[in-house]
């Protein structure tokens, strides 16, 4: 096979079109792997010839051969138990206990359900869905605002992209070559912003007007203490399953990879003690984590062989200096950044955005002088945006699924905004004031 010339268009040139060939193809419903896969084969022959095939495959095979890159399966397996498993369900039933007569309380506990479901698995989509099916249909039945109920069940989901053991820092962790764990360390300050920030719009909302979240009914809200207490007895061991994963990291006694199995182990204890394992349940488990798996991967594949052409072309200098060549502060140059990781996450999910831009940015980072800590810390919280951002969040598809017949698509878009706004503030509040997320680590 010989060389097409496609050197001859220049740098500049060949950027436009490897991103407007990625776009355009995309536009044909091709999976996103697919398509970086093929324009990086493409680009490779065009631009070099036969040659620089090896280049490119030895990035792939650093890649798919990464150590840490294990945790993610184990992540997701024990993500996949607890979705099939009663442990989710007895946590919401015993946290609404604690809901009371507060106004808007039900929607409160979801929050911190939600960020419970969060620090045992890193998983999204499995979040919406246990929420969708177990919440949404307590709060509606109980009168809540239809728009403070779905909200509350994207926005509270979507927290596994910030509280550790998020699969998204992982993977941010693997790309930017920087600690895991320090990662982890820092996030969990935003997290825990962005709990209590949805929370306060929730209570001010629901405290104005009763009528957005009527508090429960003096039956429900003053049970027997011997029912209270059999009902947050099912808080303890999803406690034990996140101290199990995130103490021994922070601990210092395993790394992420070696928390990860723990996690799983301890998952299966639970299910062992609540006599619900079953072969079908570790089948469908399995299952949904080779599916899950082999989608990222894949994407990862094909988006590390198109970076790995791309840089060989020249683009990484040729981006690093179009950036920093920007006459403006350094800060004004990351917020291009999260502008430009916000536009994307309108049309791509997280996996893609990682994999294709990440490798160009955080060494623009480093070079201006920034903590890629720090950064991972926006990207995720981006990412958080992304999820719920309209058209294409990810997080409106998956309540789509096991919401009432009713509640259509346009009735999630609407009432995720607020919550969007909220991502938005608590972005800028960090990139402005990067101790909320290092304080931490220094």
């Amino acid at each position: 096979m010989m060389n097409l010339g496609f050197s001859a268009m220049g740098i500049e040139w060949g950027t436009y079109v490897l991103v407007g060939s990625i776009f355009g193809l995309l536009l044909t419903g091709l999976p996103l792997a697919f398509v970086t896969g093929l324009v990086a084969l493409v680009f490779t022959f065009g631009w070099f010839g036969p040659m620089a095939l090896p280049l490119v495959t030895a990035r792939v095979y650093g890649f798919i051969t990464e150590y840490s890159l294990v945790a993610v399966p184990m992540f997701v397996f024990m993500a996949s138990l607890l979705d099939r498993s009663g442990i989710a369900r007895d946590l919401f039933n015993g946290m609404r206990m604690l809901a009371g007569r507060v106004p808007g309380g039900v929607a409160v506990q979801t929050l911190v359900v939600a960020f419970f479901l969060a620090a045992m698995s890193g998983i999204i989509g499995g979040e919406i869905v246990l929420l969708g099916m177990l919440a949404l249909p307590q709060m509606l039945r109980l009168g809540y605002d239809r728009n403070i109920s779905i909200g509350v069940v994207c926005a509270g989901g979507s927290l596994g992209t910030m509280m550790p053991p998020s699969i998204v820092l992982i993977i941010y962790g693997l790309i930017a070559s920087v600690s895991i764990a320090d990662l982890f360390t820092a996030a969990i300050t935003p997290a825990v912003i962005l709990m209590f920030s949805y929370m306060a719009y929730v209570l001010f909302r629901t405290i104005r007007n009763p009528e957005l979240g009527p508090p429960l009914s003096k039956e429900e809200a003053n049970l027997p203490w011997s029912e209270k207490l059999r009902a947050l007895r099912a808080i303890v061991l999803p406690g034990m399953i996140a101290f199990l994963v995130l103490g021994t990291i922070y601990g210092g006694v395993a790394s992420v990879t070696e928390a990860a199995a723990m996690g799983v182990l301890g998952v299966f204890m639970a299910i062992v003690v609540r006599r619900e394992l079953t072969f079908r349940l570790v089948q469908e488990s399995v299952i949904q984590t080779i599916n899950t798996c082999g989608m990222i991967i894949w994407i990862g594949i094909g988006a590390a062989a198109l970076v790995g052409v791309y840089n060989l072309m020249g683009g990484n200098a040729f981006v690093s200096n179009t950036i920093l060549g920007i006459d403006a502060e350094p800060v004004y140059i990351i917020m291009v950044m999260m502008l430009i990781l916000l536009v994307l996450g309108l049309f791509l999910d997280w996996i893609g955005i990682a994999m294709l831009a990440l490798p160009i940015f955080v060494p623009i980072v480093v070079k201006l002088g920034y903590d890629p800590i720090w950064f991972g810390i926006l990207f995720a919280v981006n990412m958080q945006v992304s999820f719920l951002s309209p058209p294409f969040g990810p997080a409106a598809f998956y309540l789509k699924g096991v919401a009432p017949p009713e509640i259509t698509l346009k009735h999630i878009y609407a009432a995720v905004l607020p919550f969007i706004v909220i991502q938005l503030i608590v972005l800028a509040a960090i990139l402005f004031y990067p101790s909320i997320a290092l304080w931490p680590i220094r």
